[in-house]
């Protein structure tokens, strides 16, 4: 007998990777959205959809109850938790998206609140599930994330996955930080400076890896918390090396100690400490083996991107890039060429 998934947010980036392999390994899957974005493609031909609300409580119970899986990929806050508590009994397994950052530091501080290299979180390399997480009435999106977590743990019966994914890559993706290498490749630039020796870690996620997971807890119902994360985490120096051997281009990274200068050197993984996950209790409680490694499944993304772009202005396309990652100020070569020439 088939098995039956619903996925709330099926056509963000998550969303998509888990319904083309749940569907690849046999499940039926109804992705629920708000109809405002397209299916991906490969997935609206072989899913149904289901047009609602996430905030319509009842139309979702309605939809998921009798589910062998439930994947929320749109839970944000403590208060979402409570469409899963209606649910117990009534579904297989739920798996609810969460984030990395919900980490605290060892010196009290957290990727929210950092201002700087001073107060970045001193975390131990690798971080595992057991570290303490954000425990703050901030409202910040680490600190809900955190919340929403001890609000889904505390739902008896709830057989609850909850994945903490970090720097996610993958078609589909609003924010795709390989750009800061992909656009550099475009223009022709021959020289990329990147701080700290290009030696900053903060975990990478590909989709299809967090999609995997899944698929596991799928099949797998339990109370867990599983770090989502690609195992080894590349430096940022290899990613550049992964993006730019895919475009069969070539350039020189040019390894400045320590901090950006005015802006140079700056990229979207710039951590002065290292973000480094642990995924032995992935393996230990799903038998979890990833899809593939950054450098094996970055390369879906870089051609995602390409044809996104090939017909647009990436800024108008992809707004986020400068909104949340500050990606006007990445391409500042006129300053890069200048602090070179030293």
């Amino acid at each position: 007998m088939s098995r039956h998934a619903v996925i709330l947010g099926g056509t963000g980036q998550l969303g998509a990777a888990s319904a083309r392999t749940l569907l690849d390994d046999g499940w039926s899957v109804t992705i629920a959205h708000r109809g405002e974005r397209p299916l991906p493609s490969g997935v609206l031909d072989s899913a149904e959809t289901a047009i609602l609300d996430r905030a319509d409580a009842d139309a979702v119970v309605d939809l998921c109850r009798g589910a062998d899986l439930v994947l929320d990929c749109l839970a944000f806050a403590p208060a979402d938790a409570a469409i899963h508590g209606r649910l117990v009994g009534d579904v297989g397994s739920v798996v609810v998206i969460s984030t990395a950052s919900v980490y605290r530091g060892e010196n009290g501080t957290w990727l929210d609140v950092a201002t700087g290299e001073e107060d970045f979180p001193v975390l131990p390399v690798p971080v595992t599930e057991e570290h303490a997480t954000v425990e703050s009435d901030d409202e910040g999106y680490s600190a809900r994330k955190a919340a929403l977590e001890r609000a889904l743990l505390a739902i008896d019966g709830l057989p609850v996955t909850i994945l903490r994914p970090g720097a996610i890559h993958g078609p589909h993706s609003p924010a795709l930080r390989e750009w800061f290498f992909i656009k550099r490749a475009l223009d022709g630039r021959e020289r990329i400076p990147l701080a700290h020796r290009g030696e900053s870690r903060f975990s990478t996620s590909a989709s299809v890896n967090v999609a995997e997971l899944v698929r596991l807890a799928g099949e797998r119902p339990g109370r867990r918390v599983l770090n989502a994360v690609d195992d080894p985490a590349p430096t940022v120096l290899e990613i550049g090396q992964a993006v730019l051997a895919h475009l069969g281009r070539s350039a020189e990274f040019v390894l400045l100690d320590g901090a950006p200068v005015d802006g140079v050197g700056g990229h979207p993984w710039a951590v002065p400490r290292p973000v480094v996950l642990s995924m032995e209790a992935a393996r230990d409680e799903l038998d979890y083996e990833p899809v593939g490694s950054h450098r094996a499944t970055i390369g879906s993304a870089v051609d995602w991107m390409l044809d996104a772009v090939r017909d647009a202005d990436w800024r108008e396309r992809f707004p986020a890039l400068a909104t949340r990652y500050g990606a006007s100020g990445w391409f500042d070569y006129d300053a890069e060429d200048r602090l070179l020439a030293r």
